[in-house]
């Protein structure tokens, strides 16, 4: 991986932990790069004070970031936390950044960076996801959600005909692919995340069952093509998914899995009732961290 030596804007703020995922959220608008740690060194679970930081190559506009992080302070009924901006001088924050990312365990997934070089865990699916320009390390609770949700449902069986609509970085559709080396396609509508998700299906040797394409929502000839599907992947936000609804209904085979995510627990209610008017009914729910992932089934001859 080349070094990227620049000049890189900051934002941060500290906020307690079980709230830190939904402002991080709050900053991936307005930042290239978003992470959270502990503020002492935590690890999750701990408690205590989390940072939340974005990094971005651009200036950060602040009344732009103040809203999101304000709105955000509102849904969970607190203070709006300080904000601490700054300018980050000529230095490889690639590299930085990359080694505040460690190993993620999802069920049986094993998500690194590029920077992890020991052996993954015996018996682990490996996932090599470098945080970066497109969503998806396997690090934000609505990715982690889906990963065990796949990883518990693999257990019933092989799925092979699978779509990620939002896709970002392609993690869930190379955990997918990997799982049963079976036609995965990955679709986004940013063309960003569409390239990286290629890069990673190759970097992860699953180029040959991964297809990646640009594409709004369900709108592109190839997706129309391919249904319908085994499995849908949705990890995008609560109010797409609504308007989508009927949408994956018309893209999922009768019997077929959906997990959805990118949605905050106060929003589960609003998607469920969305789909369950197009006949998804739910069969698993997990939440970490404040955010929900649901796991719905279409009934057959809906």
């Amino acid at each position: 991986m080349t070094a990227i030596v620049t000049d890189w804007w900051r934002v941060a703020l500290v906020v307690p932990e079980g709230k830190a995922a939904g402002f991080e959220e709050a900053l991936d608008a307005h930042a290239e790069i978003v992470s959270r740690f502990g503020a002492d060194g935590q690890d999750e679970g701990d408690g205590g004070l989390w940072v939340v930081e974005g990094l971005s190559r651009h200036p950060i506009l602040r009344p732009e970031v103040l809203a999101a992080v304000s709105a955000m302070a509102a849904a969970y009924g607190i203070e709006t936390p300080d904000l601490e901006f700054g300018r980050l001088q000529q230095q490889d924050w690639l590299s930085l950044n990359l080694a505040s990312f460690p190993p993620i365990r999802a069920g049986r997934f094993y998500i690194h960076g590029s920077h992890i070089t020991a052996a993954p865990p015996h018996s682990a699916i490996a996932l090599r996801v470098d945080a970066g320009t497109a969503f998806g390390s396997g690090e934000h609770a609505s990715t982690k959600g889906c990963l065990l949700a796949l990883d518990g449902l693999a257990r019933q069986g092989r799925l092979g005909n699978v779509l990620d609509v939002g896709c970002g970085s392609g993690i869930l559709g190379l955990a997918a692919a990997k799982l049963w080396r079976g036609q995965v396609l990955a679709s986004d509508i940013d063309p960003e995340s569409v390239r990286v998700a290629r890069v990673n299906a190759s970097d992860n040797r699953v180029g040959q069952f991964v297809t990646a394409v640009e594409a709004t929502g369900y709108r592109h000839a190839l997706i129309a093509r391919r249904a319908p599907y085994d499995l849908i992947f949705a990890n995008i936000l609560a109010r797409p998914l609504v308007r989508m609804a009927a949408d994956l209904n018309a893209h999922l085979k009768p019997g077929g899995v959906a997990i959805l995510a990118g949605l905050l627990e106060r929003q589960e209610r609003m998607v469920l009732s969305a789909h369950r008017m197009q006949g998804l009914s739910l069969e698993r729910r997990l939440l970490i961290d404040g955010w929900a992932c649901l796991l719905l089934r279409k009934r057959i001859g809906g």
